[in-house]
């Protein structure tokens, strides 16, 4: 899949399938296109995990991490709660 790499604020970058930074959440932004590339499953990279970006991509439409930690879900605005077990 061709990935297209966008730079927001801070150390915030976004990963989409596309070259239009439309579907980054604009609260992270304004987003500058930083460049693009070919990735697969299985791929390795010192700078982000290649899976748990593809897979954000096909369930978000994006991925997005902050000083090279992941920020999709909270950016989404999805929240996971835990139950506590007593």
């Amino acid at each position: 899949m061709r990935v297209y790499v966008f730079r927001g604020r801070g150390r915030v970058f976004g990963f989409i399938p596309d070259d239009a930074s439309i579907n980054l959440p604009a609260a992270y932004g304004p987003w500058i296109g930083f460049k693009s590339f070919d990735l697969k499953w299985g791929d390795v990279n010192g700078n982000f995990d290649v899976n748990e970006c593809l897979d954000d991509i096909a369930k978000y439409g994006f991925h997005l991490t902050d000083a090279h930690v992941r920020i999709t879900e909270q950016a989404a605005g999805y929240h996971r709660t835990k139950s506590l077990k007593t």
